[in-house]
């Protein structure tokens, strides 16, 4: 089957309302059940009209008496899965005829209490197609339609007795398949009783096995073999039956395991969130408590600030660290007093105080004043490793 990747399914869901939810599970299904595939395809409801709807068609395998067959299914997804449960059908092929029962009407529609009960997120198709296995092993839902009846062959008097002929026994041969329409669901299995043939190939007329498989010479069947087909028949349906039950409790124990190993994940998850919600409350905890000390530390000295503002001076208030950083910063003071001369001069030029002669003379021996200020600060500050000012 060709692989469909989760882009192509998006494309073709786009009208899906829940087309990531539908996407996961189509992926999850087909990884497991290789038969089935995705197909885009108009659906008909029962009032005549249509919509193009998501289907899963393929075969889903089926054990059913020791032996596994391949039921064909074909699964609808309506444009608001996974939120209403699928429609789903068996799609008998022409060599096979449907066998309806409980979960299966003379359409090949499937109904199963888990489809009636669906809900989201506990219902998936998975567990759907887990169900429908189980299900179909103990009731086929379809089987092989009959074919023209072979003539039978002559076997050995002492063989084991075909309990075909016994009324409410079952019509199949314990020891193989037998192509009888009511008895195996699927497509064509090996026909013919294993018993080994005595005479060649000599043939009877057909008539039913009652009247010749498992007599005497005489025309009479005895007690003996009567005893041994009933103990036969009864074994083999008793060992069908444990077969049947140990499957369906293997695939439940499936499921529960499956569904203990997705609690344990989560469990370690939430342990993991737990754990690492912890270590940021105590984190917060802690930066709490250095801001509350940072705060304390603040306001005491704020507190002390404010009550030292009054007598100190401001040349005492700012101290350098070193002779270098009080040489830059006396450089930038002074600086910065001779731009407020140079301005205020102006100012004074401006309102007719001075004169210009006056104003050209005392801006000139600032200005060179000035340039070797800055001059030396921008050595002092290179010898300091800071960055230029200008």
């Amino acid at each position: 089957m060709a692989v469909v990747n989760e882009g192509a399914l998006k494309k073709m869901l786009k009208q899906y309302k829940y087309r990531d939810l539908t996407v996961r599970e189509i992926t999850n299904v087909i990884s497991q059940y290789k038969d089935l595939k995705p197909v885009m395809d108009a659906y008909v409801f029962n009032d005549g009209s249509t919509r193009d709807l998501m289907s899963l068609t393929g075969t889903v395998p089926v054990s059913y008496r020791g032996n596994v067959y391949n039921i064909p299914v074909c699964l609808w997804l309506l444009d608001t899965y996974p939120y209403n449960p699928p429609i789903c059908f068996v799609k008998p092929t022409s060599a096979m005829m449907i066998k309806t029962g409980k979960h299966i009407d003379a359409n090949g529609k499937i109904y199963l209490p888990y489809l009636h009960e669906w809900k989201h997120p506990q219902s998936d198709l998975y567990g759907l197609i887990q169900v429908m296995i189980v299900v179909f092993g103990e009731e086929p839902p379809v089987f092989s339609r009959p074919t023209t009846q072979a003539p039978y062959q002559t076997f050995q008097a002492a063989g084991p007795p075909n309990p075909s002929y016994m009324p409410g026994m079952p019509a199949v041969s314990p020891y193989g398949p037998n192509p009888s329409p009511g008895g195996y669901p699927g497509y064509q299995y090996p026909g013919g009783n294993s018993y080994p043939a005595t005479a060649g190939p000599t043939h009877y007329p057909s008539q039913t096995p009652s009247s010749t498989v498992g007599q005497s010479r005489d025309g009479t069947i005895g007690e003996d073999t009567i005893r041994a087909s009933l103990i036969s028949a009864v074994s083999d349906k008793l060992r069908w039956r444990m077969k049947e039950e140990m499957d369906r409790a293997q695939a439940e124990l499936d499921a529960l395991k499956r569904t203990e190993e997705d609690l344990k994940k989560g469990h370690q998850k939430l342990e993991e969130m737990v754990s690492r919600l912890d270590q940021e409350v105590t984190e917060v905890d802690r930066n709490i408590e250095l801001l509350k000390r940072k705060d304390e530390e603040l306001s005491e000295a704020l507190e002390k600030m404010e009550n030292q503002s009054e007598n100190n001076d401001i040349d005492d208030v700012i101290v350098p660290t070193a002779p270098l950083y009080k040489q830059i910063l006396n450089l930038y003071a002074e600086e910065n007093a001779i731009e407020d001369t140079i301005f205020y001069l102006g100012e004074a030029l401006r309102r007719g105080v001075i004169d210009l002669e006056v104003f050209l003379k005392h801006v000139r021996l600032l200005s060179r004043k000035q340039f070797q200020l800055r001059a030396l600060m921008q050595k002092a500050r290179k010898t300091a490793g800071l960055s230029d000012l200008y």
